[in-house]
């Protein structure tokens, strides 16, 4: 075969068998529910699911995870099935994955491996890859068996190997070192990403950030939100993990900034949640959350509770919030047209955001949860402070009296405008007083700035 008859023929699908153990969980996962999960996510990883076993068990065994008997019985499955990757539905220890890979002749990987891989191959972005990198190598330090000594090259030079050093501490120095250098690499997407929200806050348009379980629209939502298509969407587990920010209009000249963030997971490696801090840190900024539910998703209530327990992880729990109850055209419709799940949720809206429906309720919803959260002011300003008069007459719902020397604002502004409207009221008040203790015939400050 010449060279121009050379193609690219893509490697056969690795054929994956799932494992899990139930211990009896209080928050509505049984084993059965986690394991169809972890099949959508092996297949979105690429793999082909051939078979999968859970074991009801107190605790997973510090050996084996499943039962040695049970490890045992993988054996025959492996025979029948073929299987050459097996997946465990909980983070294993060094020592379980050692063992069941010593009895299978089989890779053996765990969730968060799983989950890790996914986003790498979906990390589109510098700002994606560098953290899902930190992620990936925090996640294999404890677990180092010689596998990084390529990061060496020759080691750095004479005199930094320790005497009697052995070559896997070596890559455990060498991937402390490489951690420490991503983490600072991180650090500075972090405040880069604070000096931009830093310029939207100036601009005082409001935020919204939009949160919620992998693959419940949220990427969708923004694109139907925007009228264009501004963020990746599929119907795949983590499609996209780069965030996208852009301005939505919600009627009556109001608008807000809308980011449309990574999804959240049951079982969320701790470590991507550390290395996506500086991405995550948009939900705390934001003035308040949109969270999108997949209405049609049997197991939404637990999907809930996971989105919860990481917003609290973030420290943004008690934020302000929108609940969003997405792909309501997949349930049998109500009374007014749209599907309604078993749940009751105050203040909910109910949409689609692939047909359209329902989005211009939640328009209406997003503008009456940003306007509650506005400020009374009674403040008096000078004629000089004319930059912010002109936005608080933009961004505000104010009346103004025109005073001799100053303007008297009463009424109410969105949070952030409304902390620098004080602030410079009460330095306009500060001068007032310091001018009146003036001997008599002494300029104010202020004086030359005003009319007449």
């Amino acid at each position: 075969m010449s060279r121009s008859e050379l193609i690219d023929v893509a490697p056969p699908a690795e054929l994956a068998f799932l494992v899990a153990v139930d211990t009896g969980r209080e928050d509505g996962w049984t084993a059965p529910d986690s394991l169809a999960e972890l099949a959508n996510l092996s297949e979105t990883a690429g793999a082909t699911v051939v078979g999968m076993e859970w074991q009801n068990r107190r605790h997973a065994d510090p050996n084996w995870y499943i039962g040695k008997g049970k490890a045992e019985d993988l054996v025959a499955a492996k025979n029948e099935t073929g299987f050459d990757l097996l997946i465990a539905d909980d983070e294993l220890s060094p020592t379980q994955q050692k063992a069941l890979e010593g009895l299978l002749k089989v890779k053996v990987i765990d969730r968060s491996r799983l989950i890790l891989d996914i986003f790498a191959q979906h990390a589109r972005t510098h700002e994606g890859r560098l953290q899902v990198e930190l992620a990936q190598l925090e996640y294999q330090l404890p677990r180092l068996t010689r596998l990084w000594t390529h990061l060496s090259r020759t080691g750095g030079g004479i005199g930094t190997r320790g005497p009697g050093e052995s070559q896997l501490e070596t890559d455990r120095r060498l991937i402390r070192e490489r951690i420490k250098k991503m983490k600072e690499r991180v650090d500075q997407v972090g405040q880069a990403r604070a000096t931009a929200a830093r310029g939207r806050e100036r601009g005082l348009v409001p935020t919204v950030g939009i949160v919620g379980y992998t693959n419940a629209g949220k990427s969708t939502l923004l694109n139907s939100l925007v009228g264009s298509t501004v963020a990746l969407a599929e119907d795949k587990l983590f499609a996209t993990l780069d965030p996208t920010s852009r301005q939505v209009r919600l009627g009556d000249g109001q608008s807000a900034i809308m980011t449309d963030t990574v999804g959240f997971i049951h079982k969320l490696p701790h470590q991507l949640v550390d290395a996506f801090r500086a991405t995550l840190e948009e939900v705390n900024r934001a003035d308040v959350l949109v969270e999108v539910v997949d209405a049609s998703d049997a197991h939404f209530a637990e999907h809930r509770a996971t989105v919860q327990a990481v917003l609290n992880e973030l420290g943004a729990g008690d934020k302000p919030r929108l609940v969003a109850f997405n792909k309501a055209d997949l349930l049998p419709p109500n009374d007014d047209g749209v599907g309604h799940p078993g749940e009751v949720v105050d203040g909910a809206v109910f949409l689609s955001a692939l047909t359209g429906a329902g989005l211009d309720d939640l328009r209406v919803a997003i503008a009456d949860l940003l306007m509650s959260l506005w400020v009374e002011i009674d403040v008096h300003l000078p004629y000089a402070a004319g930059e912010i008069l002109s936005r608080i007459r933009e961004r505000g719902s104010v009346d103004t009296e025109y005073g001799e020397r100053d303007v008297h604002l009463r009424g109410r502004l969105a949070p952030g405008l409304a902390g620098e409207v004080v602030g410079a009221a009460e330095r306009w008040a500060a001068e007032q007083r310091d001018g009146a203790a003036l001997p008599d015939g002494a300029a104010r400050p202020d004086e030359a700035a005003l009319p007449g």
